[in-house]
């Protein structure tokens, strides 16, 4: 029997874990099974062929449960197929591309505990409406009040599904 490939993701709003859907829903309209699940309900990956791990970014690093979700799993994911990605604002910022770059070295982490055969870098929404309180929730209130993000969504769906349909092949491995 065909092991399907896992999805999962850590939100703090729900936009990476709608990313995680979309990237599950190309994956199994290109003939894959799959599975999506937040990283916190995964305890074993033996059941999965391969895994496609994403995260929002808070602070410029993906969400601590997210490491944490790496550095459990660590020698499990060494050993399958593995495609990472992460979700933030910044490039949905004027000139996004400009920081992808940038952006991309946030994934070091990630990287320094398992090589992904492939990175996608999302823009996700930014809702305040959305978002648990935090600190970090009203320090990024200050960037929408001087113009250099707009609340709303972001995401490129077109860029999701793409990316979705390039690891296809790297995860059948």
């Amino acid at each position: 029997m065909n092991q399907p490939t896992l999805v999962t993701y850590a939100t703090r709003s729900g936009s990476t874990a709608d990313i995680a859907e979309a990237i599950a829903r190309t994956l199994a309209e290109c003939g894959e099974l799959t599975e999506v699940r937040p990283m916190a309900e995964v305890k074993d990956l033996s059941p999965y062929r391969a895994v496609v791990a994403g995260s929002a970014i808070q602070g410029q690093k993906w969400l601590p449960e997210a490491m944490q979700f790496m550095k459990t799993h660590q020698k499990a994911l060494s050993h399958k197929p593995f495609a990472a990605f992460l979700v933030c604002i910044t490039l949905s910022m004027k000139g996004g591309g400009s920081y992808r770059e940038g952006v991309s070295a946030w994934m070091a982490p990630v990287r320094a505990l398992v090589h992904p055969v492939s990175e996608g870098l999302f823009a996700g929404t930014l809702d305040f409406g959305n978002m648990p309180f935090s600190l970090n929730a009203l320090l990024m209130r200050l960037p929408v009040l001087f113009r250099i993000w707009q609340e709303g969504d972001h995401r490129d769906w077109v860029a999701v599904h793409a990316w979705a349909e390039h690891i296809r092949p790297l995860l059948i491995k």
